[in-house]
């Protein structure tokens, strides 16, 4: 019920409650909370198993729906581009492309020298043009 409450939260509560409450009142406002949700979660829990009981194998038919609804409510549009373009691979997403895939293996030697590595790639010399402003198109 709770669970996207961290532990960081629930001190800014307990310190809230205490400056609010008080040390006295703040042991009984805590269980007064839990016994009240525990309620909660069980009258919950009843109603659940009462319409289960009511509507029998028509109760899973009513959930499928709602399973898929959530399903839905999920989906970023990452994660339907990786399901239903991608099957499911999103290493398209991590990749980079900007970076050639590099080789494992340890070349072998044959008691020749070694060549060279490549030279860098040679930056233009003259600086690129400024672009040209149309004020008519704005």
């Amino acid at each position: 019920m709770f669970a996207n409450i961290g532990w960081g939260e629930m001190l800014v509560l307990v310190i809230a409650g205490l400056v609010i409450l008080g040390p006295e009142r703040l042991p009984g406002a805590i269980r007064w909370t839990s016994t009240t949700l525990r309620q909660v979660r069980d009258y919950i829990s009843g109603a659940t198993s009462q319409l289960r009981d009511d509507l029998g194998p028509e109760f899973d038919d009513l959930r499928e729906p709602l399973s898929q609804l959530n399903k839905l409510r999920g989906m970023t549009p990452r994660a339907a581009l990786t399901k239903h373009l991608l099957d499911g691979d999103d290493s398209f997403f991590s990749g980079n492309f900007d970076t050639p895939a590099t080789n494992t293996e340890k070349p072998v030697s044959h008691g020749g020298p070694t060549p060279a590595p490549p030279a860098p790639p040679q930056q233009p010399e003259t600086p690129p043009e400024k672009t040209p402003y149309d004020s008519d198109a704005t």
